[in-house]
């Protein structure tokens, strides 16, 4: 079953192009991992950074919390957020057309 899932980061004041450009090299590891179908930044008018994901099943995203890309990501972002990440687990329920109607 597909996961989507968003993870919000809180840039310290001044620093969220910083923040952003430090999650480049995390992002694009984490793109080599299995069942990763979506991992990309947004940048949110409520001055914060979020990450929008979409795993193919909830084993894959498990064993994405425990990666080295995942540390690699923690330790790149570390100096450069005033607090710990909101993530939020969803599971899509689809409506509408295949295309418009889930991720």
């Amino acid at each position: 079953m597909t996961v989507i899932v968003t993870a919000v980061f809180y840039p310290k004041p001044g620093k969220k192009q910083e923040l952003a450009e430090a999650m480049r090299r995390g992002i694009e590891a984490v793109h080599t991992e299995d069942g990763c179908e979506l991992y990309a930044i947004h940048d949110a008018e409520d001055g914060t950074i979020t990450m929008i994901e979409k795993w193919s099943s909830v084993e894959a995203l498990d064993t994405h919390g425990d990666s080295e890309q995942v540390k690699t990501l923690r330790a790149d972002v570390a100096d450069l957020v005033e607090k710990p990440g909101l993530v939020t687990r969803m599971t899509p329920l689809p409506r509408g057309t295949e295309a418009q109607g889930q991720l």
